[in-house]
C-alpha cells in the first residue's frame, strides 16, 4: 500500500467513518478495485488530505459542488460526513442558498431535500 493510499484510508475514515469505509470496502469487487484505488489515492490521500483549506470548508465545497452538478447521491454521505468536519446545519442551509444563486434553485430544492432528510435520519440513530 502506497504512502498516499494510507494517508487516503486514514482521511477516510476520520471524515466518512469506519463503518461506511469498511462497508464500502466489504463490497469491493474485482471490477471496481481500481476505480476505489483512484479515490482513495486522489481524492481523499491528496484533496481531502490537503491542508490548504480546513475540512469545514472542503465539506461545504463538496456539498455545493454535488448540488450544482446534480450529483445528489452523494449528498446524505456528505451531510453524513458533516458530524465530522464541522459543518454545521447552518453552513449546509448557506451552501444551498448559495447553490440557489448560482446553479438553480430545483437543484438546491433537491439538496436540501436531502439534507433535511439525513440530518432527522442522524437523530433518529443518536436515540
Amino acid at each position: 500500500m502506497s504512502d498516499k493510499h494510507a494517508r487516503g484510508m486514514a482521511v477516510r475514515r476520520a471524515v466518512l467513518g469506519d463503518a461506511h469505509v469498511d462497508r464500502a470496502e466489504a463490497a469491493a469487487t474485482p471490477l471496481d478495485a481500481p476505480f476505489q484505488a483512484l479515490i482513495t489515492e486522489a481524492a481523499w490521500g491528496t484533496v481531502w488530505a490537503s491542508e490548504a483549506i480546513s475540512r469545514r470548508e472542503r465539506s461545504m465545497l463538496t456539498l455545493a459542488l454535488l448540488a450544482a452538478t446534480g450529483n445528489f447521491e452523494e449528498i446524505p454521505m456528505h451531510i453524513r460526513a458533516t458530524a465530522r468536519t464541522g459543518a454545521s446545519r447552518e453552513d449546509v442551509i448557506e451552501v444551498f442558498q448559495h447553490v440557489a444563486i448560482y446553479a438553480g434553485v430545483p437543484r438546491a430544492n433537491h439538496a436540501l431535500k436531502l439534507a433535511k432528510q439525513t440530518f432527522a435520519e442522524m437523530e433518529t440513530d443518536h436515540e
